[in-house]
């Protein structure tokens, strides 16, 4: 046991990058493998045992090639933004609780610190874009800081409705309610709250059907049009670290966090339940279809975030008759 406060997050952060930098490597390959079987293809088949290490010469293969920089770009700001998107997807797990006390930090506003940090994720791909001096990366970084602004505050409310259930906004103490009361999921305005966080995480990752900052047919790559090797890769693993990360998050929040009825690990039950959230957001991206500006708009500003302040309401009553 380490007692030095300092050490033990070094060693923690450490071990937490590794394992969730393994994790998005293999979820590369079983995004692939999911989306051919959808798509009646086979996806990845020859590097290894069923395609298995795909992902690896992928990556020896994008270090492998020159990074190309646009002549009239922001050099600096230009190299800023791959890490820039991999540090704020990552930061955002040290307050998930994988098991009892089995996290980074127990923060007394760790919902408020996950949010901010998931939310913090639309700046450096603006970043990227406008510092590829290219018009399609400038107009896509536009869309993302559009799109998320608009889907966080859904995000935020949907988030409080475990919130005001459990009292706190520690993401343990919101577990420990579920132990002890059952899965918010469970109840009727978690069940909707659930469902409203995860279609706001899916325009938060940039993932289909709110894909519209890339929009291929539209802008090209949208932010990282410009970008090639080792940059492009550190985007495309930042996209998945998010929705790791926010799978994650709504397991916590809604599905009990490492709470479970057999006699399994508390952390198993976390990666399980992290793993059925994730499968949910691949099948409806590989499932649906991109929506138009205007569509993602109302979608949010229409609908979402008058349901999400409903539930928060709802989540309110339901507080005072209990209490």
């Amino acid at each position: 046991m380490i007692t030095n406060p300092w050490l033990n997050g070094l060693v923690f952060g450490a071990v937490l990058v590794t394992v969730l930098m393994t994790l998005v490597a293999l979820i590369t390959w079983f995004e692939r493998k999911f989306a051919g079987r959808i798509q009646s293809r086979m996806g990845p088949t020859i590097v290894g045992p069923f395609g298995l290490f795909q992902p690896l010469a992928d990556a020896v293969k994008a270090m492998q090639k020159e990074s190309i920089i646009p002549r009239n770009a922001d050099k600096f700001l230009f190299r800023l933004a791959p890490p820039l998107t991999i540090a704020f997807a990552l930061g955002t797990a040290a307050v998930i609780p994988f098991a009892p006390g089995l996290l980074g930090s127990d923060l007394d506003i760790g919902v408020l610190y996950a949010l901010a940090f998931s939310g913090l994720l639309a700046f450096p791909t603006w970043v990227a874009g406008w510092a590829s001096n290219n018009k399609y990366a400038l107009l896509g970084g536009m869309r993302m800081v559009a799109q998320g602004i608009s889907y966080e505050i859904p995000m935020v409310l949907a988030a409080l409705v475990p919130v005001v259930l459990a009292g706190s906004l520690s993401m343990g103490e919101i577990v420990k309610a579920q132990v002890q009361g059952g899965w918010f999921i469970a109840t009727p305005v978690g069940l909707v709250a659930c469902l409203l966080f995860l279609t706001t995480a899916l325009a938060e990752g940039n993932r289909i059907p709110f894909d519209i900052p890339e929009a291929e047919s539209e802008l090209v790559a949208g932010p990282t049009t410009e970008y090639n090797a080792i940059g492009w890769s550190i985007f495309a693993a930042s996209e998945y670290a998010h929705s790791v990360v926010t799978s994650g998050i709504a397991a916590t929040l809604f599905l009990g966090g490492w709470d479970g009825w057999w006699r399994l690990p508390p952390v198993l039950w976390m990666a399980l339940k992290t793993t059925v959230v994730f499968l949910l957001i691949t099948w409806v991206r590989w499932s649906l279809l991109r929506l138009r500006s205007d569509q993602l708009m109302a979608l949010c500003w229409k609908y979402l975030v008058p349901g999400a302040l409903l539930l928060v309401l709802v989540a309110g009553i339901q507080v005072s008759v209990r209490g």
